[in-house]
């Protein structure tokens, strides 16, 4: 356990954890960058049980839970393989009451040290982050740099505006 917090990995029978979590820190995250609406669709979209369970069995999501010294579930943070060389930030999300006090970079970390177990050789690791988001500032912060930027449809008429960053995996660092 480093910084107070340890990790496990996620089984499907983590599903209503995560979506108790992404129920709190989801909207706290986007409320005012996304519509009411918006949100809605997008927590339907990305955390309900049936989203979240082809994530884990068919799109190889693999998630993994914070939880403080306490054991108290405090964050959440998924990676997905994309190619060879590539793999995906896909969600990293600390509860409000944890905000600030390092899990963010401690579920970071972890995503990095996964990548680097399953993947030894050098390796891009991507992450989508709202061009408004205030987390912008801790990826940077991270190492993280804007690689692109685009305006991706998601259906129903909405779109994840979004700057597309980066970062270099080493095999050790």
């Amino acid at each position: 356990m480093m910084e107070g917090y340890g990790i496990r990995r996620a089984t499907t029978d983590d599903i209503p954890l995560i979506r108790e979590m992404a129920d709190v820190v989801f909207p706290h995250t986007y409320r005012e960058i996304l519509s009411p609406l918006q949100l809605t669709y997008m927590m339907e979209w990305m955390y309900s049980p049936e989203s979240l369970l082809k994530q884990m069995e068919e799109e190889g999501h693999v998630y993994f839970i914070a939880e403080d010294a306490d054991g108290m579930p405090c964050g959440y943070v998924s990676v997905q393989r994309q190619g060879d060389a590539l793999f995906h930030l896909q969600k990293i999300y600390v509860l409000p009451p944890w905000q600030g006090k390092h899990c963010g970079s401690f579920l970071f970390r972890e995503a990095v040290d996964y990548i680097r177990r399953v993947h030894p050789a050098p390796c891009l690791m991507e992450l989508n982050v709202n061009r408004n988001n205030k987390a912008l500032l801790f990826y940077e912060r991270m190492g993280m740099r804007k690689l692109r930027e685009g305006d991706f449809p998601i259906g129903n008429g909405y779109y994840m505006c979004d700057y597309i960053m980066g970062l270099e995996i080493n095999s050790c660092e």
